[in-house]
């Protein structure tokens, strides 16, 4: 798999980890148990979803998900504030700093 569809994979596999989150934490507010149980079945279906993306492509799995790691937080970081209206915190922003940080460390060592 080359760089750039392993990286386009890891971006999927977070978009469906913080979407299947995102979906169970919408159910477990619910107040119509219709809708609770639609949010719960299509949250377990997005994180089976991310179970598979992330877990299908051959490669060195410690490494890629520390690498996959970055993508969800930002991706998650950018649900809680576009969905849940919590925008990030100046502590948040520093710590993900670190994460990024980290991330690029694993993908350009050799």
């Amino acid at each position: 798999m080359t760089r750039p569809a392993s990286l386009l994979v890891l971006l999927l596999a977070a978009a469906l980890e913080a979407a299947g989150d995102a979906l169970l934490r919408n159910g477990l507010h619910s107040h119509s148990l219709p809708i609770r149980v639609l949010l719960f079945l299509a949250g377990a279906a997005a994180l089976f979803l991310y179970g598979l993306t992330v877990n299908t492509p051959p490669w060195d799995f410690g490494r890629v998900i520390g690498l996959y790691i970055v993508f969800f937080f930002i991706v998650a970081q950018l649900i809680s504030w576009l969905v849940f209206k919590q925008p990030p915190t100046t502590p948040l922003l520093l710590g993900g700093s670190l994460i990024v940080a980290g991330g690029i460390v694993l993908s350009l060592a050799r």
